[in-house]
């Protein structure tokens, strides 16, 4: 049997580099790193978190503007619209009149 001494080699080195690097990682200057990264996490987060209310505060304030302009518009075609039909009612009367007289 021929054993492959170099490949032998590169496992025994990644089980000694991987036992040493979950040493490192869980040592008390790792865990003080780690906890401090989660804390500038959270921190970005609330900030991230604030600028978002913000912004939907100003989109529903928008959002009721222009609803607020929509219905006005809407309020003053309607009044067009009765206008129109009240002048068209009255040129029907004043048709009808004529063409009653002319009978």
């Amino acid at each position: 049997m021929d054993i492959k001494w170099d490949k032998l080699g590169l496992f025994a080195g990644g089980i000694v580099f991987g036992t040493a690097g979950v040493k490192a990682l869980s040592s008390k200057d790792a865990k003080k790193a780690y906890t401090h990264t989660v804390a500038a996490a959270l921190r970005v987060k609330e900030c991230v978190m604030t600028v978002v209310t913000k912004v939907k505060e100003n989109s529903d304030d928008i959002l009721a503007d222009a609803k607020e302009i929509n219905e006005k518009r809407a309020e003053k075609e309607a009044c067009e619209i009765n206008d129109t039909a009240k002048e068209a009612e009255e040129s029907f009367k004043e048709a009808e009149e004529v063409l009653s007289e002319e009978a």
